[in-house]
């Protein structure tokens, strides 16, 4: 299967592939994508396996359109909806190796009801010291 044209539609991308089919995937998996400019995104190239943007440094695989889960979800798409938690620190404050957050995240590994217990817990803590903050 070879993708031969794309277009966004909102925070999708979707590609027509060569066999007639219409698949998708969720831009919250390409941040680059997800926050370029129309012109930035209309900036791509094809080759063999996939889909090429240089200045953005981003690229996708054709054979990634067909991944059973093109949306996040869960912890993978809460984590994919708010970059700015630092995922390294927050695997530390956890006690978890940040490889094993990072596959969590990235739908990977999926983690058991107790490891998303863990981290959800320190997610609400985080939340509890950020809404006690002043200043």
């Amino acid at each position: 299967m070879t993708i031969v044209s794309i277009r966004f539609e909102g925070d999708r991308i979707i590609g027509a592939t060569d066999d007639g089919r219409e698949l998708w995937q969720s831009l919250l998996y390409y941040p680059r994508l997800r926050y370029a400019d129309d012109s930035q995104r209309n900036d791509y190239t094809f080759d063999a396996f996939g889909i090429h943007w240089n200045k953005l440094d981003e690229d996708i695989s054709f054979e990634s359109f067909e991944y059973p889960h093109p949306e996040p979800e869960g912890l993978a798409r809460f984590f994919l909806s708010h970059p700015e938690i630092n995922v390294s620190a927050l695997a530390r404050r956890i006690g978890m190796k940040q490889s094993l957050l990072s596959a969590y995240i990235n739908g990977l590994k999926h983690p058991s009801e107790e490891q998303t217990q863990r981290i959800v817990t320190v997610l609400h803590e985080l939340g509890q010291e950020l809404l006690s903050a002043h200043y």
